[in-house]
């Protein structure tokens, strides 16, 4: 197949006029968690070695990505991308490229005490933490670990390091931590970390999500304005996910990403590469395009970036989770990177 020629080959441009600049690159499927929203107890069916990208190989997909298709951020997700051994060695490869591109990392935190300063070192630039809870023993009950302190632990970390600002990504379930949403934002202001309230998506390997116990961001607003005073935020949102607002005034800021019930699909500027080697031009698709067939086969960096803007460009206006005929993708997060 050959891309549509677009005013810019050097862009990843779709039909609809949407450059996407932002990359999000899963590491591994793997997670030390069990978080109910998002796969069994049990865990999954973990991708076999041989099918995973290489640390070599990532580092060639981002620099096509960088250098060829006109990507300026690169966020490294999983699973959970710490367990993933040659981080360093990656993030420090990626920081090296010419242009350069903004590095960051989403994670659970756990780890990230040890490793927040050898990945500043090596060019990280900053983390999101996801933290639902601020109850030791509401978080084993929803990730089937008892880990919360090590999650804080990795938060001051990354502070301490100088990965800032710290973001923390919390997603709030109907009648299970949906009570906490003014007690997160206090303790993320007393920290200086910046908060953001996630709705849930249609992504739980078990495809058990339901728009009915979805705690939207209508709701989220209203539990945190019962205690703050929240004013939106002035400064130009742009291809951003989350939209925020000034907290007491600011500058302090909390945000919302609302996928469901606001979806900003016509602003979206994002790529995304699994940890397999594939292209999925949006967090909804139903189909992917394969480059690790490509790469390994011997194609050229040309012909990778060929590949990928025809991947791009037949990414569809929005997601659709709105449409009776919807259908949730077969992978689910912890497989598609955040």
């Amino acid at each position: 197949m050959t891309a549509p020629r677009t005013t810019a080959d050097g862009v990843l441009a779709d039909r609809y006029g949407r450059v996407a600049r932002d990359l999000r690159v899963s590491l591994t499927d793997k997670c030390n968690l069990r978080c109910t929203y998002c796969m069994p107890a049990e865990g999954l069916p973990w991708l076999a070695g041989p099918q995973l990208l290489t640390d070599e190989e990532i580092v060639r997909l981002v620099g096509v990505a960088v250098r060829r298709l006109g990507i300026t951020e690169v966020r490294f997700t999983g699973g959970e991308p710490l367990i993933r051994p040659g981080l360093p060695g990656i993030v420090a490869a990626v920081a090296g490229m010419s242009p350069r591109p903004r590095i960051s990392l989403t994670t659970n935190g756990i780890g990230l005490a040890r490793l927040a300063p050898a990945l500043r070192a090596a060019g990280l630039d900053r983390v999101n933490v996801s933290l639902d809870t601020l109850d030791r023993a509401r978080f084993a009950t929803l990730t089937r670990r008892d880990r919360h302190d090590d999650v804080l632990a990795g938060l001051t970390g990354a502070a301490a390091a100088g990965l800032t600002p710290v973001k923390i990504n919390t997603v709030l379930m109907r009648g299970v931590n949906d009570d906490e949403a003014p007690e997160l934002l206090r303790f993320a202001l007393a920290h200086d970390y910046q908060l953001r309230f996630i709705e849930q998506m249609p992504l739980d390997a078990q495809h058990g999500w339901d728009r009915s116990s979805m705690v939207t961001a209508d709701e989220i607003l209203a539990a945190l304005c019962a205690e703050f005073e929240l004013r939106p935020d002035p400064a130009e949102r742009g291809a951003a996910p989350a939209e925020t607002w000034l907290v007491d005034g600011g500058p302090a800021r909390v945000g919302v990403i609302a996928s469901v019930t606001r979806p900003f699909c016509g602003d979206c500027d994002r790529t995304r590469l699994t940890a397999d080697g594939q292209v999925r031009n949006c967090l909804f698709a139903t189909d992917e395009s394969d480059l690790r067939a490509a790469l390994r086969a011997g194609a050229d960096d040309e012909e990778m970036a060929r590949r990928w803007r025809a991947a791009m460009w037949g990414k569809r206006a929005g997601h659709g989770i709105d449409d009776p005929t919807f259908l949730q993708p077969v992978r689910p997060m912890s497989a598609i990177g955040g």
